[in-house]
């Protein structure tokens, strides 16, 4: 890529701001608290993952260009259980640079940073909105007015704040799907004209509104003929908001920590909220985790035990009174009339798109945090590993292995069947360690370019069923409080772990890692060698195999993919692959594969000063780390919830315009004009022959 880009970066670089880097002050505060404002609650006394990688690291240096992965060799075999494995996709390429110039997937021109207010795309490929906040998803449901909103309508739209997007095929062709999208949050100062909204007095109807703006979206779609996907009527189509009945399922139902005055049997909640990402797992389903739970309720102060009181701190629930004073017209959101309430929240949720009577699960077997997705792999012997990342700076990674084995096929048994394998298995929680000498660390920043790393790791047994591995805790606490349980057995503190997803092609596992407000900072750890930079702004990228290639092993091997950043700066790696030849990219966050294993990341809070986006990354062969931006969004918006296929990209805009207010939008997409912003999702597709989509990076 050319130096233009570069150029770039300076001038937006040095925008002066308070909150987290790259991400506005109204994003900061509606979707997660202004998390990045407070001590992280983790003050355990852990091993951070920087301190981990210093006892990683050869003293021949680190990162070197062609650096390789000793299970990943040329001719890696697709894993049982993995896509390839069952012929849906090409063979993994070769783990190797200079051999050829492999451009399968990534064949675009890449896209240059910029701050335009749209959606922009390369050359030779086409975009359109698929669906956006307020347009109908029922029956009945009336034209979106911005100006005359109310609950009912709202219950009956496309929610706000789209993140995760998944694809649910009707058909064996793929043509109709049903798209599952998450509705993360909602931003009040955005969502009502100025003079009608008070965020310190909302009105209870604004509140409602809110609540229904919340949850997930069921949307029947279709291929359309030129290109990307539209909606159609059908009767899948559904909403899920703060409303709607969950069944909480899984060894801590009807635990007395899950018992309110409202359900005194501790296994019915109504609603989800803060829906991050999620997976759709091989038996039709779809998993999404609830992450910034949180904010939503409070008055945590309240509370005298100081057990109590130390298990509300660690999961950072608020002295005082909430942001969007939903206590105010329920008591369920006041800890001090229901102090159990926010345990039925932290949860991996689980909806089938296919019927939409059914009741959602929550499943309390794989823990309760701040579940950023839940991605599914299955093991050598059939059984089903979930992976899933806790969205905090100094927080954890785990995994949950079923007992119970997955039945391949569609038919009504094998789904029931496939459905309850959540409720049964082992929680895991990750420990890094390193198995080279430790290298000199002079906190410069700048990475030595002529060595070789690599690290294990295992995975430590938190609970199983109804028992307990963790000294002082009973099972249903380890399931309800598993932050601390992971505090007790010395888990790995990790920088913002978000989307986990196992690569369908080459079987390693892949996680964003965001950024770390707080490395270096008085009191915490300092700048190494594979994250040199107090003050971490940009992130990384994990990488690791299971022992065997096996998803129910206990130990693993692992090495860093991308240290994000500004190509230019010394403090940067791109998997080998030459600096100059590639995008600058900033704060990983949602992860997917397409069908040759190319890695695509979305970014939220670009800290290089560009409007954030997609990039797609090679992992394998010649090109192996060679990030290309596939698209940037609207001002102020975050690209979440990738979808590639063969033939669409989908891409859910997230917040656009969120540096300003209704009163002064920073933003008019989709609809242009003097419009207020619409959180929307957009689909992307190659401009081929004959009107006909052509194959996405080819």
């Amino acid at each position: 890529m050319s130096a233009e880009p570069r150029r770039f970066l300076p001038l937006l670089s040095s925008m002066s701001r308070t909150h987290r880097p790259g991400r506005s002050a109204v994003t900061c505060e509606y979707r997660c608290g202004n998390a990045c404002a407070h001590p992280a609650p983790n003050t355990s006394d852990n091993e951070y993952f920087g301190d981990v990688v210093k006892n990683v690291l050869s003293r021949r240096g680190a990162l070197r260009a062609g650096a390789v992965m000793t299970a990943a060799a040329a001719g890696f075999a697709a894993l049982p259980g993995t896509a390839a494995a069952q012929g849906a996709v090409p063979p993994a390429l070769a783990h190797r640079h200079g051999s050829g110039r492999h451009r399968q997937g990534i064949d675009f021109e890449p896209v240059a940073p910029n701050t335009a207010d749209a959606v922009t795309v390369p050359d030779g490929y086409e975009q359109r909105v698929v669906i956006g906040w307020g347009d109908p998803v029922l029956p009945g449901a009336p034209k979106f007015d911005f100006n005359a909103q109310t609950a009912a309508a709202q219950a009956k739209q496309f929610g706000y704040n789209n993140d995760f997007v998944g694809l649910v095929p009707l058909d064996s062709s793929g043509r109709s799907s049903l798209m599952v999208v998450n509705h993360e949050y909602t931003a009040e100062v955005h969502m009502f004209p100025a003079d009608q909204y008070d965020p310190d007095n909302p009105t209870e109807e604004q509140v409602r509104i809110a609540w229904a703006a919340h949850g997930m979206s069921v949307v029947q779609v279709t291929r359309a003929r030129e290109g990307g996907l539209k909606v159609v009527p059908g009767r899948y189509n559904r909403r899920i908001t703060i409303n709607t009945e969950f069944e909480l399922r899984g060894p801590a139902a009807g635990s007395d920590h899950l018992k309110t005055s409202a359900d005194p049997s501790g296994r019915k909640v109504f609603g989800t909220q803060n829906n991050c990402a999620g997976g759709v797992t091989p038996w039709g389903t779809v998993l999404s985790g609830e992450e910034n739970f949180n904010q939503y309720f409070a008055n945590a102060s309240a509370v005298s035990d100081p057990v109590a009181a130390e298990r509300l701190r660690r999961y950072g629930l608020p002295s005082g009174a909430s942001r969007r004073k939903w206590e105010r017209f329920d008591k369920r959101w006041d800890i001090a009339q229901e102090p159990n309430e926010c345990n039925r929240f932290g949860w991996v949720v689980e909806i089938d798109p296919n019927d939409p009577n059914s009741t959602p699960v929550k499943h309390t077997a794989l823990g309760r945090f701040k579940h950023e997705a839940a991605n599914v792999k299955i093991t050598k012997d059939g059984r089903v590993a979930v992976y899933s990342g806790d969205d905090e700076r100094f927080d954890y990674i785990y995994k949950f292995v079923s007992n119970g084995k997955y039945k391949p096929g569609r038919s009504a048994h094998a789904r029931r069947h496939n459905m309850s394998l959540l409720d049964d298995g082992t929680l895991y929680v990750a420990r890094f360690t390193g198995d080279s000498p430790a290298s000199e660390i002079d906190g410069s920043g700048t990475l030595p370019s002529d060595g070789e790393f690599d690290g294990s790791g295992e995975w430590i047994p938190l609970a199983s069923g109804n028992r307990s591995f963790v000294p002082g805790f009973t099972a249903e606490e380890v399931y309800i409080f598993t932050r601390l349980a992971a505090d007790t057995v010395g888990a790995t503190k990790m920088d913002r772990p978000e989307d986990i997803e196992p690569n369908p092609v080459n079987g390693r596992v892949y996680a964003a890692l965001t950024n770390n407000s707080d490395r270096g900072a008085a009191g915490k750890e300092a700048a190494d060698e594979a994250n040199p930079r107090n003050g971490n702004r940009n992130g990384h990228v994990l990488e690791w195999e299971e022992a065997a290639g096996d998803a129910a092993s206990t130990t693993f091997s692992w090495r860093l993919l991308l240290v994000c950043g500004d190509p230019a700066s010394a403090d940067t790696y791109f998997g080998g692959f030459p600096k100059d030849q590639v995008s600058p990219i900033s704060c990983p966050d949602n992860v997917a594969f397409d069908g040759y294993g190319n890695l695509w990341i979305s970014t939220d809070g670009n800290a290089l000063g560009s409007n954030d986006g997609l990039f797609a990354v090679p992992v394998e062969g010649a090109n192996r780390g060679q990030v290309k931006q596939f698209l940037t969004v609207p001002i102020g918006a975050e690209a979440c919830g990738p979808v590639v296929t063969e033939d669409v990209v989908l891409v859910a805009v997230q917040h656009p315009g969120e540096d300003g207010s209704s009163a002064d939008p920073q933003s008019h997409w989709p609809d242009g004009g003097d419009s207020q912003p619409r959180p929307s999702i957009v689909s992307v597709w190659k401009r081929g022959r004959h009107g006909r989509p052509g194959h996405i990076g080819r």
